[in-house]
């Protein structure tokens, strides 16, 4: 695999593995319309159109937020967790 030239032993750590179809990750979250991991059409107006400034942190205290509907997006994985943990930290750490 492409993964196992820049991070040598990366299949060894697999543990399992599930493939869905589009259909069946709809089923399973009615937010994945038509099995769209990337929270549905983006939406220049999305930018400005949102409740709060505050992208990763709720109004409930140390509830923080982190999905493909959070920047910077479904399709860059692992960054939305990254970012949400950096607020988190920095909450924490104020």
């Amino acid at each position: 695999s492409p993964i196992e030239r820049f991070a040598p032993g990366f299949r060894n750590r697999v543990l399992a593995r599930s493939v869905l179809p589009p259909a069946e990750l709809e089923r399973r979250n009615v937010n994945l319309v038509g099995g769209d991991i990337n929270g549905g059409a983006q939406d220049i107006r999305q930018l400005f159109l949102r409740p709060t400034l505050r992208l990763y942190s709720t109004p409930e205290k140390n509830l923080y937020i982190c999905s493909s509907s959070t920047p910077p997006g479904g399709g860059v994985h692992g960054m939305c967790g990254h970012h949400a943990a950096r607020a988190a930290l920095d909450n924490w750490s104020a």
